[in-house]
C-alpha cells in the first residue's frame, strides 16, 4: 500500500494463489446492504489460515475509519493461538511502527488510523461481547459451536462490520454446512469452493499416498471438501448410515393414541437438547421431533412443550438435575416441578461406553421424523471422539461440542429403553416416584396432563 502524504511504501511479503486471491476479491466487492460474507470451502494445505490472517491486516492498512478493529477467530483460542499468531505476527511486522502485544494476541497499526488486528476463541465469548468489529474471520469453522454465528457475530454485525469470512473443511453437516447452505438464499453471501482434485496446489504424488493411507470418507472430506462423508472419528457412523438406507429417516408423524415422552440433556450456558419419543407397543420408538436453545431458563422450555401441544408421558432428565442451585438453594428438579414439569431422573449409568452401546442397541429400532429431528440428526451423525494428536489416533473420550448435548440427551433415551431387567413403564413408575419421595412434598406441584398440557 501506499500512503500517499508520506509517499511511504508498505510492502507485506505476501504473495496470494489464485484461490486466496480468488478469496480477497470476493470480499472486496461491494454487496447491496453493506455486509460483504465470504464462505470459502477449503480443501487441507490450500492456504485458507493464510489468507485468513492477510486480508484482516490489509483491511486495517486501508480502512478510512478511525482506530478500526478486525478479529481472527477461531474454534478455541489455544487453537488459534497455535494456527495463526505466527502468521499473524509475520506478516504484520512488515508494516513501520506495527506493535506486537503477545499477551492480548494482537497487532496495532498506530501510523494506520490506529488499527488493530486480534486473535479470539469462539470458545470465549465474552471476550468479544460489548467490542465492535469492522471485519472478522471464522477460521475452521466446522469447529466453532453450533450457535456462535448467530449469537455473537451477527450482533456485532449490526454496527460497523462490513465483511465476513467463514473458512473450513467439511466434517459433516454442521454449522459450516449451514453456512454453505446460507449462500444459496442470503443476500450479500458467497461461496466458493476448492477442491485438491482442481487446484493443483497438492501434488498428485502426495494425494495418492494420503488416499493410500486414509479410508475413501476421509479422503473425500478432507481433500475433494465432501460434506457426504462420515465424520472421521464418528461414534454412530454405521448407525446413523442404516437408519438412512433402511428408510427409517422418513415421515413419522405424532400418534394422539401414544403418550410423548422426552428426553433432556440439560445445560445453562451452553445447549439444552431435548427429544421427543413414542413408544410401541412392538418396541420400537418413533422420534417424533427434536428441539434445542441455549442461554434461556427452565420456563422457556416449559413453554416449547406446551407450544407442542403433545399428551406427554414421562419427561426425564440426567442425574445432575437433583444438584442444588447456587442462587437460589433449590435443585432444578424441584424448579422444574414449579413449572409444571415432572421429572424422572434417568438412572445413572458410571461408564460412558455403557451409555453408547445403549444406543447402538436401540438404534435399529428408532424411525426417525427427518424434518422435525434434522438438527438432531446432524449432531448424531457429527458426534465424534477426540484426537490424539501425539499418538495420531482417535481415543474414546468423545468430545464436547455442539454434538455432545443432542448425543448425551439420546444416550438418556437408550439407557432406560435398553434395560433387559425392566419394562419401560416400571421404570418410569419407579423413577417417578423416587424423585417425588426426595423432594419437598410441600413444594411439589403435579404435571398437568391432557392434550396440550404438560
Amino acid at each position: 500500500m501506499a500512503d500517499v502524504d508520506t509517499a511511504t511504501e508498505v510492502v507485506i511479503p505476501y504473495t496470494p494463489r489464485s484461490q486466496q486471491q480468488a478469496i480477497h476479491d470476493a470480499l472486496l466487492t461491494p454487496t447491496p446492504g453493506g455486509i460483504t460474507v465470504v464462505v470459502a470451502v477449503c480443501h487441507r494445505r490450500m492456504g485458507k489460515t493464510v489468507a485468513g490472517v492477510n486480508h484482516p491486516i490489509l483491511a486495517a492498512l486501508d480502512c478510512p475509519l478511525e482506530r478500526p478493529q478486525f478479529g481472527i477467530i477461531g474454534p478455541t483460542y489455544t487453537q488459534e493461538k497455535r494456527n495463526a499468531w505466527e502468521y499473524l505476527k509475520h506478516y504484520a511486522m512488515a508494516v513501520p511502527g506495527c506493535k506486537v502485544n503477545e499477551t492480548e494476541l494482537s497487532v496495532r497499526f498506530p501510523e494506520q488510523n490506529d488499527s488493530l488486528v486480534r486473535i479470539f476463541g469462539a470458545d470465549r465469548p465474552a471476550s468479544l461481547r460489548g467490542l465492535y468489529l469492522d471485519g472478522a474471520v471464522l477460521d475452521e469453522f466446522q469447529d466453532h459451536p453450533p450457535n456462535f454465528l448467530t449469537e455473537i457475530i451477527i450482533p456485532l454485525m449490526a454496527d460497523r462490520l462490513k465483511w465476513l469470512l467463514i473458512l473450513g473443511t467439511p466434517n459433516g453437516r454442521n454449522q459450516f454446512y449451514k453456512a454453505v447452505q446460507k449462500c444459496a438464499t442470503e443476500r450479500g453471501w458467497t461461496l466458493i469452493e476448492f477442491k485438491a482434485s482442481q487446484t493443483g496446489i497438492v501434488p498428485p504424488d502426495v494425494l495418492d499416498a494420503a488416499r493410500s493411507v486414509m479410508t475413501e470418507d476421509e479422503y473425500q472430506q478432507e481433500f475433494e471438501c465432501s460434506f457426504e462423508a462420515s465424520v472421521k472419528g464418528a461414534i454412530w457412523a454405521r448407525e446413523m448410515a442404516a437408519a438412512w438406507e433402511e428408510g427409517r429417516v422418513t415421515h413419522v408423524p405424532y400418534d394422539p393414541e401414544y403418550p410423548v415422552d422426552t428426553d433432556w440433556d440439560l445445560g445453562v450456558g451452553d445447549q439444552t437438547a431435548i427429544w421427543f419419543t413414542q413408544s410401541r407397543h412392538t418396541g420400537d420408538v418413533h422420534v417424533i421431533d427434536y428441539y434445542e436453545s441455549s442461554g434461556v431458563g427452565l420456563d422457556h422450555y416449559a413453554r416449547v412443550l406446551q407450544e407442542k401441544r403433545y399428551v406427554y408421558g414421562t419427561h426425564w432428565a440426567p442425574h445432575d438435575i437433583e444438584q442444588r442451585e447456587f442462587t437460589s438453594g433449590r435443585t432444578r428438579l424441584e424448579s422444574a416441578r414449579r413449572l409444571g414439569i415432572n421429572f424422572a431422573v434417568v438412572p445413572r449409568v458410571k461408564a460412558l461406553e455403557d451409555r453408547i452401546h445403549a444406543a447402538r442397541m436401540i438404534f435399529p429400532r428408532c424411525r426417525f421424523d427427518a424434518e422435525k429431528c434434522r438438527e438432531g440428526l446432524d449432531a448424531l451423525a457429527s458426534y465424534k471422539r477426540d484426537y490424539n494428536t501425539r499418538i495420531k489416533e482417535h481415543v474414546a473420550t468423545p468430545v464436547h461440542d455442539w454434538a455432545s448435548h443432542a448425543a448425551d440427551a439420546f444416550g438418556g433415551l437408550a439407557i432406560r429403553h435398553y434395560n433387559p431387567k425392566a419394562k419401560p413403564e416400571a421404570m418410569a413408575r419407579a423413577a417417578l416416584k423416587a424423585a417425588q419421595r426426595d423432594s419437598d412434598p410441600f413444594r411439589w406441584q403435579p404435571v398437568r396432563v391432557g392434550r396440550g398440557g404438560y
